[in-house]
């Protein structure tokens, strides 16, 4: 005869073997995050082995990177994909690894072939970090950060909500930070001109809402 349980008696308590099993089950978690953390500090090496070549973008990505991150918080997205956006902010550019630096550090406009290697780059940074299970949302970010509100960006031409919102927060961050920095073929632009271009840009290029948070978070940083 079975025994009889009695309604509200304790939960018997875990025996030796599954004490067992759930260390083991906690020390895989922690090995796994570990792996997470050493990739992404490979990949963030490579990413700012490239900016070392060009003192003209170097230290951009840490600071898409951090303004992205700020943005998510500031949308109120959950923490897991702050910490993607982030992330993936860091290593947008990673891509342009596989862009000669004699494009990348050209003074004068792009004719049409150096144009179409520099548009190839979002494409080869989603491929570079593809392999990873655990960054399959970076991955996205990073392949669609140049798409456009009105579909006027590349590789695939997305248009509005279709574009993932991590690649429309770093898109916001990478325009802001690219404008208000020296590059080549310009110096950096006045705070206030970017901001109004920016206010311009918003529903027409760019996300209206992610624009309304990095102009409202600059206006807070300012005061």
């Amino acid at each position: 005869m079975a025994a009889r349980v009695t309604p509200g008696a304790a939960a018997r308590p875990p025996g030796a073997t599954e004490l067992q099993m759930l260390r083991y089950a906690e020390d895989v978690r922690r090995l796994y995050r570990q792996l997470q953390r050493s990739i992404c500090q490979s990949l963030l090496g490579l990413a700012n082995a490239l900016e070392a070549k060009d003192p003209y973008t170097r230290g951009h990505s840490e600071r898409v990177g951090a303004w992205g991150g700020r943005i998510a918080a500031a949308l109120g997205l959950p923490a897991e994909d702050i910490d993607t956006i982030t992330q993936a902010g860091l290593l947008h550019d990673i891509g342009k690894i596989g862009v000669p630096e004699a494009v990348l550090r050209k003074r004068g406009p792009l004719d049409e072939s150096e144009w179409a290697l520099m548009r190839n780059h979002p494409i080869v940074g989603a491929q570079i970090v593809a392999p990873f299970e655990f960054f399959a949302g970076g991955s996205l970010v990073i392949r669609h950060h140049h798409e456009r509100w009105d579909g006027s960006g590349y590789p695939d031409g997305l248009t509005g909500a279709a574009i993932p919102i991590g690649a429309r927060v770093v898109a916001v961050a990478d325009v802001f930070d690219a404008l208000t920095s020296d590059r080549p073929y310009r110096p950096a632009l006045p705070r206030g001109t970017v901001l109004a271009y920016l206010a311009e840009e918003a529903g027409r290029s760019l996300d209206a809402d992610v624009v309304a948070v990095l102009l409202g978070l600059v206006r807070l940083d300012a005061a």
